[in-house]
């Protein structure tokens, strides 16, 4: 089944990749969780290191029900990330994981549709497609990635949107990881409700 006709229930997604390994970035930073990857993104940032994921017809649309299958018994915590998951109904997945008693963290930038219920939201704005309102007031934890100096001034503004509990992270777009982090660490020693998220799971060399 192509990615151009997926039904409308959520049944069928092009999944890109599904896999155990251990969250490296954000407030959920080491812990075991199973990762579904789905194809297509309508942001497309230049820095993106899952370019491979952005074209949803590069990869087949699979009966979700056979990704369920595959993930392990003992691993509670579930990741939805892309691409963009929220192009796609997900109320059919989220039902099967519930089912299964799994907790379910989705990774965004906020373009899309909440479709299902979430047990974490983390949202990642980007610059060029803006997150839809109704993400903010949804988010967890808000992770934005600085790339340049300029990414601080939009951090602060896309902080403005979020509810107060939602947890503020900046992150190192890897390339530029030695360049930007001693101006993060400067920049965080003066607005203490930031926090640094690294991608560990890269220094640990794991997917």
């Amino acid at each position: 089944m192509n990615a151009n006709i997926l039904d409308s229930k959520g049944q069928f997604l092009p999944i890109m990749e599904s896999f155990l390994s251990i969250q490296g970035e954000g407030f959920h930073t080491g812990l075991a969780s199973y990762f579904i990857r789905i194809g297509g993104c309508d942001v497309g940032c230049h820095w993106c290191d899952v370019k491979e994921s952005w074209n949803p017809d590069l990869h087949p649309a699979i009966d979700v029900k056979e990704i369920v299958k595959k993930i392990p018994k003992h691993i509670q915590t579930i990741v939805l990330t892309g691409g963009e998951p929220t192009l796609y109904q997900l109320n059919f997945l989220e039902k099967l994981l519930k089912t299964e008693n799994k907790q379910i963290h989705l990774e965004t930038s906020g373009t899309g549709k909440i479709t299902a219920d979430f047990d974490w939201i983390c949202l990642s704005p980007k610059k060029n497609e803006l997150p839809k309102k109704e993400f903010y007031s949804l988010a967890d934890e808000l992770k934005v990635i600085i790339f340049n100096k300029t990414d601080f001034k939009f951090a602060e503004e896309q902080a403005r949107y979020v509810r107060a509990k939602t947890q503020l992270y900046l992150q190192p777009e890897w390339s530029q990881r030695k360049k930007m982090l001693p101006l993060m660490i400067d920049f965080i020693k003066q607005h203490p409700q930031w926090k640094i998220s690294l991608q560990t799971h890269k220094y640990l060399q794991i997917p």
